[in-house]
């Protein structure tokens, strides 16, 4: 397969990642590490060039050996340009992918895809009129983690899993820029909110029901520096999702409860938790727990011998397979994986949990 051209537009944090996943090592003092395994660059795609409305930033991208288009039109007029990476503050995601989708360029937009479901039908309208693929960058569906608590989920070893909450903490507040105001997208559940609730609609294959949430403003009166979301499913499963930015102590990554087995996982590192499963009733008498205030039995450790203690799945992912996928969605060899239905139900619960939040109580959904 032929190289595609790409240009990441927006040279900053996510830019710089996508520029050096593409380059590898060979982009020397950039501050960026390669993805794991992508220290040789990409086998499927080449960095056309870069750019960024910032001075300072094109300047960055020239000192470290990158090609800096001198506008966002020189950029569509190239002909020899494939596909655009938009690394851009969220309210200018439409914007930039319309107009390059008019322009013959294929489309990949950094998440949140845009703001509104409103605005993505309109850049699916825009894809579907102009025959160019447009995608939005879902990289954290190759986690690891996730892949790993996917994978106890199906392997049915918890039984009936009624109850799962995926989570991620931080102590830092919202970093301090664009992303601490509305008017550009920011705050947690566009920030962050968006992988957990794709992660969550990828293990889970059923309707949701309903959605309640509650947004959190401790440093931010903006917009939310956290939230807490319960998603209930046709089948009844519970699935929370929260995200915190001002957690000095954090709770478990993942916490997954089954009929007959617990899973959990402390971290994005899938060795720092387990499965713990029921054997067999070798109990005999429980003995009580006593307590400064009474004793009990009914919250007594269960003998070890009744239970199994197993590591969790070593999953191992390339998410440079997101580019793969791309090149060959373009050429019609394979489906284009981050579908347009998947990207605005994600999107669609995004707007039910704000409007949960405004209207204090749980709001239908599918």
């Amino acid at each position: 397969m032929a190289k595609k051209n790409v240009v990441v537009i927006g040279y900053g944090g996510m830019g710089g990642w996508h520029t050096r996943a593409i380059c590898g090592s060979k982009l020397e003092n950039d501050g960026y590490q390669p993805p794991k395994g992508m220290e040789d660059g990409s086998d499927c795609v080449s960095l056309k060039g870069v750019y960024d409305i910032k001075e300072e930033r094109q300047e960055l991208a020239r000192e470290r050996g990158l090609y800096a288009y001198p506008s966002f039109e020189a950029v569509l007029a190239d002909p020899e340009v494939d596909i655009l990476t938009l690394a851009v503050p969220n309210d200018v995601h439409k914007d930039l992918a319309i107009r390059a989708m008019a322009a013959g360029k294929n489309v990949i937009s950094e998440k949140p895809v845009t703001l509104s479901s409103a605005d993505l039908q309109e850049m699916i309208d825009a894809s579907e009129k102009y025959g160019k693929l447009f995608t939005v960058h879902q990289n954290r569906r190759w986690d690891e983690d996730f892949l790993a608590m996917k994978e106890v989920y199906e392997s049915g070893k918890l039984g009936y899993v009624f109850n799962i909450e995926s989570r991620v903490h931080g102590s830092r507040g919202i970093p301090g820029d664009w992303r601490q105001r509305k008017a550009h997208g920011g705050g947690m559940m566009l920030d962050w909110g968006v992988h957990l609730i794709d992660q969550m609609l990828q293990m889970i294959p059923e309707k949701v029901k309903s959605v309640y949430a509650r947004m959190d403003h401790i440093t931010n009166d903006e917009v939310d520096d956290g939230f807490k979301m319960d998603v209930i499913f046709e089948s009844g499963l519970v699935y929370r999702i929260e995200v915190g930015t001002t957690n000095f102590i954090n709770l478990p990554r993942w916490y997954m409860q089954g009929a007959i087995g617990t899973a959990e996982l402390q971290s994005f590192d899938t060795t720092s938790g387990e499965m713990v499963i029921y054997k067999n009733d070798d109990e005999g008498e429980v003995k009580p727990v006593i307590t400064a205030a009474g004793l009990t039995k009914t919250m007594a450790p269960r003998k070890p011998s009744s239970l199994d203690h197993l590591p969790l799945p070593q999953i191992h992912a390339d998410v440079h397979d997101f580019y793969r996928n791309v090149c060959k969605a373009i050429d019609g060899e394979e489906p284009q994986l981050i579908t347009h239905p998947q990207m605005m139900r994600v999107m669609k619960l995004m707007e039910a949990a704000f409007q949960s939040d405004a209207e204090g109580r749980p709001v239908s959904f599918e």
